[in-house]
C-alpha cells in the first residue's frame, strides 16, 4: 500500500467537499481581546467574532495577575500526575472552588472538557455493574467517545424530546443501572435542554443524570454555575461536568458531585490517573476567573445585551440565524463551498474571523458561521460586523428572511 498516497488521497476528497479545515494562525493581544492579529495567509488586523473565551476573561487582570504570582511562586509545570507529586496546593484550591461553584460536595480536575467526559463517563459506564447509558442524539463527541469507550449498552434518545427519552427509560428494568447523559446548552443550535423534565424523568425509573454544562458556566446563573443554577437545579444532578477553557478564559475540564462519586472516577479513570497535571498557574488562574465570575454579573449582563444587540441588527438585514435563548448564534450558510469562501472574505477584506462550520461538526446543509458575541466587542465592532456580512450576502446572492423587506 501507498500509505502517503492514501492520506493525500483523503485529505483531497475533504478540500472537494469544502470540509477542510484551515487553522488561523492568531495572535492574540494581551488586554485588547477581541483584537488580534493574523499571520499567515491573510495577514492583518482582525476583529475575533467566534471565540469560545465567552466573556473574554482570558485577558482578564485578575486572571493574568494569578497566573503570573503561581508562575513565580511554583514554576511552570506540576511535575508530574496528580497521583505522583503532581497535586499542587493550587489544583486542591481550584476543585473547592468548583465544588462550591456547583454546590456539590467535591469536584476532580481534568486537562480538558474533552478528557473528562471521556474518562468520567467511560469509567461510570464500564465499572457499574450491567449500565445502560442514554444519550442525547446530539451529543458532543466527547461524550460519545466516553461512552463507545466503555462498552457499555446505550440508548440514543432523541434531541430534547422528553417522549422518546420516557419511551426508552420504560423499556428498561427499573432495577437495571442507568445514566442519562446530556447538555445544557448545545454549542451548535444554541439550544438549551429541558434540565427539570430530564430530571423528574430520572427519578421516575432510577436512573443517574450527567449533565454538560461546557457552554453554560459562567454565564449562566447568579453565580455562573450555568444553567443548572439558574434554574435552581443543581442538587437534582448527579454529575455536573464543566470546563475552564470556555467563558473562565483558561484551560482544563472538570466533574462535579457527590465525594464518593469523585473519588470512584479518580480511582479508576485511566484518563485522570495516567496523565500530567495541569500546570499551577493555569490552576491558579482558572480559581481566579471562577471567583471573580461568582461576584460579578458585570460580564454576563454585557454579553447577553451584545448578543441582543446582534440578533437585532441581523434581523433588520434578513439575515438568517437560528433563534435559540442562548448566547450562541449560527448564522446560516446551507453550503460548505459558500460558507468557506464568506469565512475567507471576510478575513481578508473586512478583518473579521469567523470559523466555517463544516461537517462533521454539523449535518451537511446546515453549514453556518457561529457567531459568539462578548462583553467586550464595541458598539463599532458590531457595526463593521453586520455591515460586512450584508455586503457579502448580497455579493453571494444568499437568501434573506423576509424582515429584510421591512
Amino acid at each position: 500500500m501507498d500509505y502517503q498516497a492514501f492520506f493525500r488521497g483523503a485529505l483531497d476528497d475533504l478540500r472537494d467537499q469544502g470540509n477542510y479545515r484551515v487553522f488561523a494562525d492568531l495572535e492574540r493581544h494581551c488586554g485588547n481581546f477581541p483584537n488580534a492579529t493574523a499571520r499567515g495567509e491573510h495577514r492583518g488586523e482582525v476583529t475575533i467574532w467566534c471565540s469560545n473565551d465567552y466573556l473574554g476573561m482570558g485577558q482578564h487582570p485578575e486572571v493574568l495577575a494569578a497566573m503570573h504570582e503561581a508562575l513565580d511562586r511554583a514554576g511552570a509545570g506540576a511535575g508530574g500526575t496528580r497521583n505522583i507529586s503532581g497535586t499542587t496546593h493550587d489544583h486542591v484550591l481550584l476543585e473547592r472552588e468548583l465544588a462550591d461553584l456547583h454546590g456539590k460536595e467535591d469536584a476532580l480536575l481534568f486537562t480538558s472538557g474533552y478528557v473528562s467526559n471521556w474518562a468520567a463517563l467511560g469509567t461510570l459506564a464500564s465499572r457499574i455493574p450491567d449500565c445502560v447509558v442514554l444519550s442525547d442524539a446530539l451529543n458532543h463527541a466527547s461524550m460519545i467517545e466516553g461512552i463507545r469507550h466503555s462498552k457499555a449498552e446505550r440508548m440514543i434518545w432523541k434531541h430534547n424530546d422528553l417522549e422518546d427519552l420516557e419511551a426508552k427509560l420504560a423499556s428498561l428494568p427499573l432495577e437495571r443501572p442507568k445514566l442519562i447523559a446530556f447538555e445544557s446548552v448545545y454549542s451548535m443550535d444554541g439550544d438549551i435542554a429541558p434540565i427539570k423534565e430530564i430530571c423528574d424523568l430520572a427519578d421516575r425509573y432510577n436512573a443517574m443524570t450527567y449533565l454538560d454544562e461546557v457552554h453554560a458556566v459562567g454565564l449562566y446563573g447568579p453565580r455562573g454555575g450555568g444553567i443548572a443554577e439558574r434554574e435552581g437545579l443543581m442538587d437534582r444532578l448527579t454529575v455536573i461536568e464543566g470546563t475552564l477553557g470556555k467563558a473562565f478564559g483558561v484551560v482544563g475540564g472538570y466533574i462535579a458531585a457527590s465525594a464518593e462519586l469523585c473519588d470512584f472516577v479518580r480511582s479508576f479513570a485511566s484518563g485522570f490517573i495516567f496523565t500530567t497535571a495541569l500546570p499551577p498557574a493555569v490552576a491558579a488562574g482558572a480559581a481566579a476567573s471562577i471567583r471573580h465570575l461568582k461576584n460579578s454579573d458585570a460580564e454576563r449582563e454585557a454579553q447577553q445585551a451584545n448578543v441582543a444587540e446582534v440578533r437585532t441588527r441581523l434581523d433588520a438585514l434578513g439575515i438568517p440565524h437560528v433563534e435559540n435563548p442562548s448566547h450562541i448564534i449560527p448564522v446560516m450558510v446551507g453550503d460548505p463551498v459558500k460558507c468557506k469562501y464568506i469565512s475567507d472574505i471576510l478575513l481578508r477584506d473586512h478583518g473579521v474571523y469567523i470559523q466555517p462550520i463544516n461537517y462533521p461538526t454539523v449535518p451537511k446543509g446546515t453549514e453556518r458561521l457561529r457567531i459568539t458575541p462578548s462583553p467586550v466587542h464595541s458598539q463599532a465592532d458590531i457595526d463593521h460586523l453586520v455591515a460586512a456580512l450584508g455586503d457579502l450576502w448580497t455579493q453571494c446572492q444568499l437568501a434573506r428572511m423576509p424582515m429584510a423587506a421591512q
